[in-house]
């Protein structure tokens, strides 16, 4: 079998050499993976002449059968999930390079619906146009068949590794926009590696079927590594199925092809929003994995979503978070597709789902809705610079709704913001990688579950506190006298009115009074106001103290600063 870093090389190379001076750098990318998907599939219909069979097929059922029941009739013949009924493929368009440009729009034409949606969401026109009117289109067709990917040379796995290698550089070559859709592949293996690290045993020998899902699968990436992983560092004969759904057209495509060329099902990757156009909502899946967007506004998505959070036990019945913000509802959208016979999350944030919001607020009532079920198992703490468009700080969320007996009731706190290389050049933010050697690390940091200098465990109630509110008297301002309501009640004071965040592991009573009553005598809890919140502040459990230097280290250093500038001083007037 052919290598996957060389075909990659020659991929590249012709895509340099065609485009280069037409085409920006950021936009090779564009144009050279659909030529890619485009070289495979003719390769694949080339296989057993399948193309002849599709064409023949074509011409004795046409008119004989009704429009809808061709298309199956032909898959059928040919034993695939898609065809091409054109008289040409890239290799066939050469013949008559004349007409390249009206044969090209013929041979898209001649594919299956589904490949035909796929490259209509490609955008291709404009490109094709460009490369035409410049004389290039018959070049680029040329190239593009010495690159040799029939199944026999290339099979589907070594197909994946190229498309994504491709994937990987052309995203880095565009890291300004491609943080969006493109997650680097580090943080993809870390997280599949803690998503994958635990039940093994249940995971090995003949007949076991998983499901992997992506709510924002972007190009794919972290469905086709959580795969390869799987196969390679799990169980060789699993059966897993990838699905998933993505909001931006062009990146569906991209994965779409992906899930095309390397055998897998192109129909279980589907297109909308996730929040306001569910396509799987009977689906519950086994492993679920994510990176959504940072920060983005869930405006339009919410109208729907607010409709949906108003039924009991939807979705988003937990609450809903800030306008601005709808990472969490991405994550309930997960947690909502949960199997019952135990499934696992894995999700990417930034910090805001950690802490924004107080008690009461929609951020909050979903956080404390994932503890009080004792879903949350595992946060950890990413480097800073990690991703191509970002440089905030970021952290993995791993959830489950089966705990090992020795989770149960607690949440695993890791603090890998040290564990990082360097990279030799940045590509735009991201400035550092996480090695394999140190997702080994962090995974056995995961699965010891012992607390250490860089790992912290604490029970859920350890997150929560109820916030209460403080009254204190209202006082007359001419006589001085306390106020008092109908009952003989001193009447609270909304001017002094405070609240205080007591722990959920201690007595509200005991805390107030030892905390407050000694400081303010004439205060009392209005505990009608009582609400329960949860937040994870994370830097405050792994902060270390840093005692201040003393009055005469100070002094020494000035002294030893006023020395240097004077000999400075010195020197430049020649003293």
């Amino acid at each position: 079998m052919a290598n996957y870093r060389e075909l990659a090389n020659l991929v590249w190379d012709v895509a340099d050499d065609v485009l280069r001076g037409l085409f920006k750098p950021h936009e090779y990318g564009d144009i050279t993976l659909p030529f890619l998907v485009l070289r495979r599939l003719d390769c694949i219909l080339d296989e057993d002449g399948r193309k002849e069979k599709a064409i023949n097929t074509c011409n004795q059922y046409n008119g004989k059968v009704s429009e809808d029941l061709l298309p199956p009739i032909i898959l059928k013949e040919i034993n695939t999930n898609f065809y091409n009924i054109s008289q040409y493929d890239l290799s066939r368009l050469k013949k008559d390079p004349n007409n390249i440009h009206l044969n090209f729009e013929n041979y898209l034409n001649g594919f299956s619906k589904d490949v035909r949606d796929i490259i209509e969401n490609f955008n291709l026109d404009g490109f094709i146009e460009r490369l035409h009117k410049n004389n290039r289109l018959f070049i680029f067709c040329d190239k593009f068949t010495e690159v040799d990917l029939h199944p026999d040379k290339v099979d589907n796995h070594t197909m994946g590794q190229v498309f994504e290698e491709l994937l990987r550089r052309f995203s880095e070559m565009s890291n300004e926009t491609s943080g969006e859709h493109y997650t680097p592949r580090d943080i993809v293996r870390l997280l599949v590696s803690l998503l994958f690290a635990e039940h093994r045993e249940d995971l090995r020998g003949q007949g076991v079927i998983r499901s992997i899902f992506d709510p924002c699968c972007g190009t794919g990436g972290m469905l086709t590594i959580g795969k390869e992983y799987f196969r390679e560092q799990i169980n060789p004969d699993a059966d897993i199925r990838l699905l998933g759904q993505e909001l931006n057209a062009q990146t569906h495509a991209i994965c779409k092809s992906d899930m095309l060329i390397t055998g897998e099902n192109p129909d279980s990757i589907r297109l909308g929003s996730c929040l306001s156009e569910d396509q799987f909502q009977e689906g519950r899946f086994d492993y679920m994995i994510t990176n959504p967007p940072f920060g983005v506004s869930w405006k339009s998505d919410a109208g729907a979503v607010k409709t949906e959070a108003q039924n009991a036990n939807s979705r988003f019945s937990a609450g809903t978070p800030r306008s601005s913000d709808g990472a969490l509802l991405f994550l309930q959208h997960m947690l909502s597709k949960m199997e019952k016979r135990g499934s696992r999350v894995g999700i990417v944030f930034n910090g805001s789902p950690l802490f924004t919001g107080d008690a009461g607020s929609g951020e909050s009532e979903i956080r404390r809705w994932i503890i009080e079920k004792d879903w949350l198992e595992c946060v950890l703490a990413l480097p800073d610079k990690l991703f191509f468009n970002t440089s905030i700080s970021t952290y993995i969320w791993i959830l489950t709704n089966r705990k090992s007996e020795a989770r149960q009731g607690k949440i695993q706190l890791i603090n890998a913001v040290e564990y990082f290389d360097k990279m030799k050049r940045n590509l735009g933010d991201k400035g550092v990688f996480i090695s394999d050697s140190y997702i080994r690390q962090l995974v056995e940091t995961y699965t010891n579950f012992e607390e250490t200098e860089h790992c912290k465990i604490y029970p859920n109630d350890f997150f929560g506190y109820t916030k209460v509110t403080v009254e204190r008297q209202l006082i007359d301002a001419e006589t001085g006298d306390i106020l008092r309501d109908k009952r003989g009640n001193p009447k609270p004071d909304p001017a002094l009115r405070d609240s205080e965040r007591v722990p959920l592991t201690e007595k509200i009573d005991d805390y107030y009074q030892r905390e407050i009553k000694p400081h303010l005598p004439d205060s009392w809890l209005d505990r009608k106001k009582d609400k329960v919140g949860y937040e994870i502040n994370f830097n405050r459990y792994f902060y270390q103290h840093t005692p201040l230097r003393s009055l005469k280290e100070i002094a020494d250093e000035i002294l030893t600063l006023e020395r240097k500038s004077e000999g400075l001083l010195k020197e430049l007037l020649g003293l």
